[in-house]
């Protein structure tokens, strides 16, 4: 589809009361770059764009003017099965990403799951880029994949490792560990007790593991008492 057609689809969908809603929820992006178009239509037709096989000028139109183009873009990347494209994909938007909500849409199960052997030195690459979202991409890739049965201790010193004043870094920080405590409690409790992660980053996980319901009440009791 050519740019021009997709950008109308989408102000087809426009829905002023959503975007003025979602333009509150993603403070760092220009309200005159969103037209406001829900999730759910913005998959929609993601799935009709990627289907068609019709995509690449679109991808290729880096950067994008809307953000609803940028989060359509990364929805149908996505969608790529084949590792090798899609990992070549998200190296070219990532650059682009600016904001919270389009580096969390990004899921590449189905390019992912059955090589996490090789995306390992990827992710590490990631989180150690230097550059917000792509760090917070990388940590959150972690956090998808890797905590149940791929997790390896050093993937707890990856994320701890990560320095960073930005709070969509240091919030996806305390949403790694919150959750890695929850699934990989013996590994990640020393972390708390022993204070090894930034002093904001160690309460909000704390915070954030009391609000789980994966974790369980004599935890959260226990982890009142490490703040």
């Amino acid at each position: 589809m050519k740019i021009k057609e997709i950008r109308s689809k989408l102000f087809d969908m426009q829905d002023i009361d959503y975007k003025k809603f979602h333009c509150k929820l993603i403070p760092g992006v220009n309200p005159d770059t969103v037209i406001g178009v829900r999730t759910p239509a913005l998959r929609k037709l993601a799935k009709e764009v990627f289907k068609s096989g019709d995509y690449g000028e679109f991808i290729s139109d880096l950067p994008h003017e809307y953000y609803e183009e940028l989060n359509l873009h990364g929805m149908i990347i996505c969608m790529i099965s084949d590792y090798e494209e899609a990992l070549s994909e998200i190296d070219k938007l990532l650059p682009y990403v600016d904001n919270w909500a389009t580096c969390d849409l990004l899921s590449f199960k189905k390019a992912f799951k059955g090589n996490l052997n090789k995306l390992e030195n990827e992710v590490k690459r990631w989180i150690s880029s230097g550059d917000t979202y792509t760090v917070r991409f990388g940590i959150g890739v972690l956090l998808e994949f890797y905590l149940d049965d791929a997790f390896d201790p050093q993937y707890l010193e990856w994320v701890a490792g990560v320095k960073s004043d930005e709070y969509y870094v240091r919030m996806m920080q305390a949403w790694y560990f919150a959750t890695a405590l929850a699934k990989q409690y013996d590994e990640t409790i020393p972390y708390i007790e022993n204070k090894r992660l930034d002093e904001w980053v160690h309460r909000k996980t704390i915070q954030k593991a009391k609000e789980s319901y994966r974790v369980s009440d004599d935890t959260k009791v226990y982890l009142n008492s490490l703040k």
